[in-house]
C-alpha cells in the first residue's frame, strides 16, 4: 500500500508559507547545499508521484519549466528541474482546465476516493509539497501517513500554519537530522 506525505518547509514557529511573494522566501537563510543534498538523496527517495494545489502548481510549473533553458541555472537546478518534469503530478483543482506540464493530472472531483484509490494500489509515495491548504484537506480526511519536515532557524509571525486551528494528531518520530546551516528535518508517521 502507497502512503501520502506532506513534505515541508516550515518556520520555527510553524508556518510553512509567509502569504507574501512566492510565500517561503524565509527558507533561503538556511538552504544549504547539505539540505538540499539531504532532500533530493534521502527525503524524496521513494517519491514517484508529486501532488500539489493549483497555486503551488502553478508557482513550480512557471519556475521549473523555465530551468532547462536558463544558462545561468546551476547542476542541481538542472537537476531537479528534470526530476519534477518527469515525476507524475497531481494537481488538485476545480478552476484549472489544463495543468500545462507534462505527466500531470488534474483532480477536480471525487479527490478522496481517488486517493484511496491510489493509496490501494502498488507504486512509490505520494507527496504533497508546500500546498498548505491542500494539506490541511488531507489531515481533515484522514488521508495524510507521515510528515518530512525542515524547520527553519526564523519565525515570521503570521502566516499559513503546517497543522489547522483545532487539528489533534498522535505523532511518532520516525527520524531526525541537524544541518549545516541550522534547519532540522524531522520526520514523523500517524501513530
Amino acid at each position: 500500500m502507497r502512503k501520502v506525505v506532506a513534505i515541508e518547509n516550515m518556520t520555527l514557529d510553524g508556518y510553512v508559507d509567509s502569504q507574501t511573494g512566492i510565500g517561503f522566501e524565509w527558507t533561503y537563510r538556511a538552504y544549504s547545499p547539505e539540505v538540499n543534498d539531504f532532500g533530493n538523496q534521502h527525503v524524496r527517495a521513494d517519491v514517484d508521484t508529486a501532488v500539489y494545489g493549483r497555486r503551488t502548481f502553478e508557482g513550480m510549473r512557471d519556475y521549473w519549466s523555465t530551468v532547462p533553458a536558463n544558462p545561468e541555472a546551476t547542476p542541481a537546478e538542472r537537476a531537479h528541474a528534470e526530476w519534477v518534469t518527469g515525476v507524475d503530478k497531481l494537481v488538485f483543482s476545480t478552476t484549472l482546465d489544463t495543468p500545462g506540464w507534462e505527466n500531470t493530472r488534474i483532480i477536480a472531483a471525487d479527490a478522496a476516493a481517488q486517493i484511496q484509490a491510489l493509496k490501494a494500489k502498488e507504486g512509490g509515495t505520494l507527496a504533497i509539497y508546500a500546498s498548505p491548504k491542500l494539506v490541511h484537506w488531507f489531515i481533515d480526511t484522514g488521508l495524510i501517513d507521515e510528515f518530512r519536515i525542515i524547520v527553519h532557524p526564523v519565525t515570521i509571525g503570521s502566516g499559513t500554519p503546517l497543522f489547522p486551528d483545532k487539528s489533534k494528531l498522535d505523532l511518532d518520530l520516525l527520524e531526525s537530522k541537524s544541518f549545516d546551516w541550522g534547519a532540522v528535518y524531522l520526520r514523523y508517521r500517524l501513530a
